[in-house]
């Protein structure tokens, strides 16, 4: 019965080897009118080709079946044929094998300039996370947008394309664990729709595996040397973004930060200006007579009360001037002193 498990699990084994084989040629093998991407190498072109040794590239609206082609390349090798970008990256398009006249004599494949981009979604709240923070114990999945789907018409149902996340501390992740505890391969996720999601592959809150700070995630297709031969941004890479895994909301944290020291000075100090009690003992208005007068003699309303005595001198009659008394005082002096020298 062992024995015939191991053989059993042989023959898996070499199953298994062979569709890996099988799957890896399919992917470099190009039929008549299949898409093919800059940076790809070590294709396959013999059955596009169906015996020609050139292509040829015509420009938008020229007339194919009467003209000569605007670009041609030489196909010395059809077992082994590179897309190059100093070759084909100005003639992307439709590409005509040539008979040997020159002339179009069937379509031999399409160059496309590929296209890679990522996106993060947190799943918990169904939020698009991008560049921006998520609460650690949520969950995150990917989203990956892409024009190589395209390499799915080489009898393939997937293209294999890397998603790459690195650590606050530098390490890259080749796996990530979700809220279940399942491990999820990053390495050649078969992507098989122009925008593939993932399932929530990633709890952050694995506080010993997922530490707080900021994480950098992009994604790569290395397909036939792809990357290899045309890294450029946007293209087999796709742009770095960015996710801060952390407790609470920055914007909330810096918030709190800036604004409660100003609140707890005003709350404090305000009630301590001693500013009602010092107006009120300042001014000792009761205590001198000039400003009563001043206030009463400016009333344009009369006072209901009546006024002082020393008001009464303003109702009495006009006072002689002053020092009268005194003058008859002494003209009446004088006037004895002249009787008596006149006696004598």
């Amino acid at each position: 019965m062992a024995i015939k498990n191991i053989h059993a699990l042989a023959i898996l084994g070499i199953s298994c080897f062979l569709l890996i084989g099988f799957a890896g040629a399919a992917i470099n093998t190009i039929n008549p009118g299949n898409t093919v991407f800059i940076g790809e190498q070590g294709l396959d072109i013999t059955a596009a080709m169906q015996g020609d040794t050139q292509i040829g590239w015509w420009a938008s609206g020229a007339a194919i079946s009467t003209s000569y082609p605007d670009q041609v390349v030489n196909i010395p090798n059809p077992g082994s044929f590179s897309v190059s970008p100093s070759q084909f990256s100005a003639y992307t398009g439709n590409w005509y094998h040539l008979s040997p006249s020159g002339r179009a004599n069937g379509s031999a494949l399409t160059v496309a300039d590929p296209q890679l981009s990522l996106r993060v979604e947190d799943t918990s709240v169904n939020v698009d996370v991008t560049n921006k923070w998520v609460p650690t114990g949520d969950d995150v999945r990917f989203r990956i947008d892409t024009n190589l789907v395209s390499i799915t018409q080489r009898s393939v149902s997937s293209v294999p394309i890397t998603i790459k996340v690195q650590s606050p501390s530098g390490g890259v992740y080749t796996a990530l664990i979700n809220s279940a505890g399942t491990t999820t391969s990053l390495v050649n996720i078969p992507v098989n729709t122009n925008d593939y999601y993932t399932a929530s592959i990633w709890n952050t809150g694995v506080r010993n595996i997922y530490p707080p700070g900021t994480y950098s995630i992009w994604a790569e297709c290395d397909v036939n040397s792809m990357k290899d031969n045309y890294g450029q941004v946007g293209k087999t890479i796709s742009q770095q973004v960015s996710l801060l895994n952390q407790d609470q909301n920055p914007l909330i944290v810096t918030s709190g930060y800036v604004t409660n020291p100003t609140t707890q000075v005003a709350t404090t100090v305000s009630p301590t200006l001693p500013v009602t009690s010092m107006s009120v003992t300042s001014t000792p208005v009761t205590t001198t007579p000039v400003p009563v007068t001043t206030i009463i003699s400016s009333s344009t309303t009369p006072p209901t009360e009546p006024l002082p005595a020393a008001s009464t001198a303003v109702t009495t009659p006009k006072p002689t001037s002053p020092g009268f008394d005194g003058v008859l005082v002494a003209l009446a002096s004088m006037a004895g002193i002249i009787v008596y020298s006149r006696r004598n």
